[in-house]
């Protein structure tokens, strides 16, 4: 893990209380309707793997990354990949009710 990761990973454990919050029911459906079609150009529309991997709750507890690690790849991005940050669009605490939904199993709609 290179240490501009785990810096970041240390500031969203400082931050751990933010990222409990639930967003309002509408901000929650348009966090939905933002992962299946914007995350899925990407990462598939069943969200089964595309050009980026498989965010599926069985897939991602099969690769076993800290929720921490992914919600600073939803907000950071990952240089160097075509994964691009997206925190002009989302909040810390959102993309941790995004990695919540995933893990879980996501909402249809």
């Amino acid at each position: 893990m290179n240490n501009s990761l785990r810096v970041g990973i240390a500031m969203l454990f400082a931050c751990a209380p933010l990222l409990a919050a639930e967003p309002p029911s509408e901000r929650q459906r348009e966090l939905v309707r933002m992962v299946r079609q914007d995350c899925g150009s990407c990462h598939g529309m069943t969200l089964n793997g595309g050009l980026g991997p498989a965010l599926t709750a069985k897939a991602l507890k099969e690769r076993d990354i800290p929720k921490e690690a992914l919600v600073a790849t939803i907000v950071g991005g990952r240089p160097g990949t075509p994964m691009p940050p997206w925190h002009r669009f989302l909040s810390e605490a959102e993309a941790g009710w995004i990695v919540d939904r995933l893990l879980e199993g996501f909402p249809q709609q």
